[in-house]
C-alpha cells in the first residue's frame, strides 16, 4: 500500500491538481484542507504518512500549522510556496518541515520530493523504533545488575558467580533475565531460596 497524504491549499484548484499527479503514482489522498487549522484537525483524525501544504493560507500558515503538527505526531510535511524567500526557508526548517517547493509545481517536481520526504519519514521512524528498543534494552540490564548485585551480597559471589547464578535459575524457571530480576527485586530473594 502506497503511503496516504493530506493536501492543504487556500485555492481549490491546485489541491485539486496535486490530488491527482500523487492518485497517477497511486498514491492515497485520504484528506484536504484550505488552511492550517483544519490541516492540523485532518492529521490528528487521519494521521497521514505526509502532508503537502501551501506557506501562505488564511486562518493558518503553513508555517505555524508545520510545527503544530511536528509536536503532535511524526507526520512528515513538504511545503509549498509561491515565495523562495531565505527567512521562510529558516523558518520552514526550524518548523520541522521534511521538504520544501517553489511553485508552480510539477509532476516532475513533486512526485521525487514526496519520494524523498517520505523516505527521511521511513528513516526517522526507524531511528525512533531503535532508540526505543536501546531503552529497553538498558533499562532490562539495569534490572539485572541490580539482581545481581543483590545476589552478590546474599550469596558472597563474584559478579561472575552471581551472573551465572542468575542465568542458571532463569533456564530453570523459564523466565527471561529481565523478568526474573523483577521477580527478585519484587519479592526479595525468597524468589529463588
Amino acid at each position: 500500500m502506497k503511503n496516504t497524504i493530506v493536501v492543504v491549499d487556500d485555492d481549490p484548484i491546485i489541491r485539486m491538481d496535486i490530488r491527482e499527479m500523487l492518485e497517477e503514482e497511486a498514491y492515497t489522498v485520504v484528506g484536504e484542507a484550505k488552511n492550517g487549522q483544519e490541516a492540523i484537525e485532518l492529521v490528528a483524525k487521519l494521521k497521514p504518512d505526509l502532508v503537502i501544504m501551501d506557506v501562505k493560507m488564511p486562518v493558518m500558515n503553513g508555517i505555524k500549522a508545520s510545527q503544530i503538527i511536528r509536536k503532535m505526531q511524526d507526520t512528515a510535511v513538504l511545503l509549498l510556496t509561491a515565495y523562495s524567500q531565505k527567512e521562510l526557508v529558516q523558518d520552514a526548517r526550524q518548523a520541522g518541515v521534511t521538504a520544501y517547493l517553489v511553485k508552480p509545481v510539477s509532476e516532475a517536481d513533486l512526485i521525487p520530493a514526496v519520494e524523498i520526504a517520505l523516505s527521511q519519514k521511513a528513516k526517522m521512524d526507524e531511528l525512533k523504533k531503535d532508540i526505543e528498543q536501546l531503552k529497553q534494552t538498558l533499562e532490562e540490564r539495569k534490572l539485572i545488575e541490580r539482581a545481581k548485585g543483590m545476589i552478590m551480597k546474599a550469596f558472597d559471589l563474584d559478579e561472575d558467580e552471581a551472573y551465572q547464578k542468575l542465568r542458571k535459575l532463569s533456564m530453570t524457571e523459564r523466565v527471561s533475565l529481565p523478568q526474573l530480576a523483577v521477580r527478585l527485586l519484587e519479592e526479595g530473594l525468597g524468589a529463588i531460596t
